[in-house]
């Protein structure tokens, strides 16, 4: 279990059914140097092949938060499109987040979660997150 405190006022889901698809494509594709200009139709696919997370204040229902993971619920997983909305960043519910999907995949017993970043290390490696141990080992292969 994360030993990280959800901030008082949010709670986390892990139900689709929940996600405001509109607002989460919102964000991504306007507000994120990762997903810039990503398609409706591109996303609502990543959806339906991910596990959909999300972070929604309590009193409003309103959601505040979203990730997904790719995973094969068995040995390896990837965190991907994790995104707070920026009225409520600075609060410790980025952390607390993560933290609460880590929680979920708990169970799963994967070998290796990974996620790429440019400007959250400090987030993730409170949470054990680490740089590769022989980035010489990974390639990628792109598509655009």
């Amino acid at each position: 279990m994360s030993d990280t405190a959800f901030p008082e006022g949010f709670e986390f889901s892990a139900d689709t059914a929940r996600v405001d698809v509109e607002r989460v494509h919102g964000w991504l594709s306007t507000d994120t140097y990762w997903a810039t200009g990503r398609p409706r139709e591109k996303h609502e696919r990543a959806m339906a092949a991910s596990l959909n997370f999300g972070v929604y204040a309590t009193a409003s229902g309103e959601q505040v938060a979203y990730a997904r993971v790719v995973t094969d619920q068995a040995l390896f997983a990837w965190l991907a499109d994790v995104y707070v909305d920026p009225s409520v960043r600075g609060r410790g519910l980025g952390t607390a987040f993560v933290g609460r999907i880590l929680d979920h995949l708990e169970p799963f017993g994967l070998r290796r979660l990974l996620l790429a970043t440019e400007d959250a290390h400090g987030v993730y490696q409170k949470l054990g997150f680490r740089s590769l141990d022989r980035p010489e080992q990974w390639m990628v292969r792109t598509f655009e």
